[in-house]
């Protein structure tokens, strides 16, 4: 089977950043089997025009104004059951040794965690497309890189592409971009309620029928791992 993965991040730069804004970076990923990309992305566009929402929408958009779409979103994914699927990796920046395990460097640091986000659910005998949210990368072969370590802990599977999109061009990476939102804003305690994100979180954990938190390996729905340095799973 050919799998397709879009993923965005949520709060990217923490691991250098000297003024926190957030405890967490979270990568999100969001799988689909490859035939039924076409009818997500008509979907998707079919709510985008019943709500007369136009150009890019994600997290940092949601508004009152806008609420009612995101919320039809939200419960557009659960509909979907599991053919839809949402895995994210939580990181406490706080707990990140960058100069004893990442060589010091940043950059590495963010692509052994993206590593983690898609590794462990990659199956035997599929075929797996990834599509990553553009990053200005210091080094131009990060994604490459990400591709051969995939390759290789993955012997029995096809990793056959990862490659950088811009969000405009892909509403999947933009569904990704919000439910990493919905996710980054739970584990970061970063609202308050009577605001429309707040509403949405909410509106979430009813639609999926539980509380967004880190969850067990073999939950397939929304997955949220948070990593526990020197511990296992």
């Amino acid at each position: 089977m050919q799998i397709e993965v879009y993923c965005d991040e949520s709060f990217p730069d923490l691991l250098s950043s000297r003024s926190k804004q957030a405890k967490y970076m979270v990568i999100g990923s969001l799988w689909l089997p490859g035939q039924k990309r076409e009818m997500y992305k008509l979907a998707i566009h079919h709510l985008r025009d019943q709500y007369k929402v136009g150009g890019e929408f994600k997290w940092t958009k949601v508004s009152p104004s806008r609420l009612d779409f995101y919320k039809a979103l939200v419960s557009w994914f659960v509909d979907q059951g599991e053919s839809l699927r949402f895995r994210c990796i939580a990181i406490d920046s706080n707990k990140v040794d960058l100069l004893s395990f990442h060589d010091n460097d940043q950059e590495l640091g963010f692509y052994k965690f993206y590593y983690q986000v898609l590794h462990h659910w990659i199956h035997e005998c599929n075929d797996y497309r990834i599509f990553c949210d553009f990053k200005s990368n210091r080094r131009r072969d990060r994604l490459h890189v990400l591709q051969k370590c995939l390759h290789y802990s993955n012997l029995s599977a096809n990793i056959s592409s990862i490659q950088a999109v811009r969000s405009k061009e892909s509403v999947l990476i933009q569904l990704a971009d919000v439910l990493t939102g919905i996710a980054s804003a739970r584990l970061n305690k970063k609202l308050s309620a009577a605001t429309a994100k707040f509403e949405l979180i909410a509106h979430a954990e009813t639609t999926l029928g539980k509380r967004i938190c880190p969850t067990p390996l073999c939950e397939k729905k929304f997955n949220l791992f948070r990593i526990n340095f020197g511990e296992r799973w």
